[in-house]
């Protein structure tokens, strides 16, 4: 049996009365199968809210479920308990063992972040245990209608209705990508192979929508040939050069490959590979990058909202959109691999929920 786990805590003062809450519903009615709340005296948010998971994660043991899907508003826990961030602070590490042995009791796990107003069942149950713990309601106070606090909700996929899709495409392949040559401000065109690849690429983007609604451009050459074949492939419609779309700048290793940029620049190059805030010499940081094309994002989806907007860029704009949306670690950013001409698609909705639909697609290319 599948279910979907809502678990929330909070505390009124951080540290202070807390409590926590925890939803499990049906897969993929959304029907209320068991509820748990509770007050934990004084703590924090996060120790209420690592108990709440914990309680959800009982409570689908309870019904005997072989797979969850556990969906809080915490990030922190979401990303500990994925893996992708470290456990730092000392009284979280016993929270987060046990809710990881209890995890290993299902054939299944997933965690996911959502938005606060999508976890307001489970809000409103800690916050009815917070209310209890500082006396502000008696217990024995009437039962809460969660179906009044939040309408019930289905896991199935979310609908597109409202959704704004996003294609990401990098360029085809230049002289230096070839080579393996670092390729950042400067014009390259497009070689032969790049031209065909492009075409290629236009053709796997008529394949996932043939009604896009706009074309967006790195301002370089060797995009905006990219975009020009893919939007004649979509209708023809006019491409859009956005400036914040262009490639890092990588400064004094432009043109260079990476083992030549190791043996010149080795203190250098270790501490560019640790931090995404270190820039090459002359160049541009990651951290930099990442700043404009969220500013790039963000005018997409007031400017295109419910639209379908083919993105054409370089790999490290591509590769940082990815990242944020797959709420990944800086070094999602050296293990990622980009081809020339592939497709990434991702879709956006107002409250701010993403969902990755496909990584580098290349089938096109052969």
């Amino acid at each position: 049996m599948r279910v979907a786990i809502e678990a929330d805590g909070g505390s009124r003062g951080n540290p202070g009365p807390a409590g926590y809450g925890a939803v499990v519903r049906a897969h993929p009615t959304g029907e209320i199968l068991l509820e748990r709340l509770g007050s934990l005296g004084t703590t924090t948010n996060n120790v209420a809210e690592y108990t709440g998971l914990i309680e959800g994660l009982k409570a689908a043991r309870e019904l005997n479920a072989t797979e969850v899907d556990v969906r809080m508003d915490s990030k922190l826990v979401i990303e500990q308990m994925s893996g992708r961030w470290q456990i730092k602070h000392p009284g979280l590490r016993p929270l987060a063992a046990t809710a990881a042995e209890l995890v290993t009791h299902f054939d299944k796990v997933t965690f996911d972040w959502i938005p606060r107003e999508r976890n307001k069942a489970a809000d409103a149950l800690a916050n009815r245990a917070m209310d209890e713990a500082t006396g502000k309601i008696p217990r024995s106070a009437a039962p809460l209608d969660l179906d009044a606090a939040a309408a019930p909700v289905s896991w199935a996929p979310p609908s597109l209705d409202n959704a704004t899709r996003i294609i990401l495409v990098r360029h085809g392949e230049t002289a230096l990508t070839k080579q393996g040559r670092y390729s950042g401000r400067g014009d390259v065109p497009l070689s032969d192979e790049g031209q065909a690849q492009a075409m290629a690429a236009g053709g796997r983007v008529a394949g996932i929508s043939r009604d896009v609604t706009a074309v967006l451009s790195s301002p370089l050459g060797r995009c905006t040939r990219t975009a020009e074949l893919i939007a004649a492939e979509v209708g023809g419609i006019p491409v859009t050069v956005v400036p914040d779309l262009i490639e890092c700048d990588f400064g004094d290793w432009e043109g260079l490959t990476f083992a030549e940029v190791q043996e010149r620049w080795p203190d250098e190059m270790r501490e560019w590979l640790a931090s995404a805030g270190v820039a090459p010499p002359g160049g541009e940081s990651f951290r930099a990058v990442s700043k404009r094309v969220r500013g790039v994002l963000a005018t997409i989806k007031d400017e295109y909202a419910g639209g379908v907007v083919v993105v054409v860029s370089h790999v490290s704009p591509i590769k940082l959109i990815l990242k944020d949306a797959l709420a990944a670690s800086d070094a999602f950013l050296h293990r990622m691999f980009l081809d020339a001409a592939g497709v990434s698609t991702m879709d956006i909705w107002p409250d701010g929920n993403i969902a990755v639909r496909s990584v580098n697609e290349t089938s096109h290319l052969r």
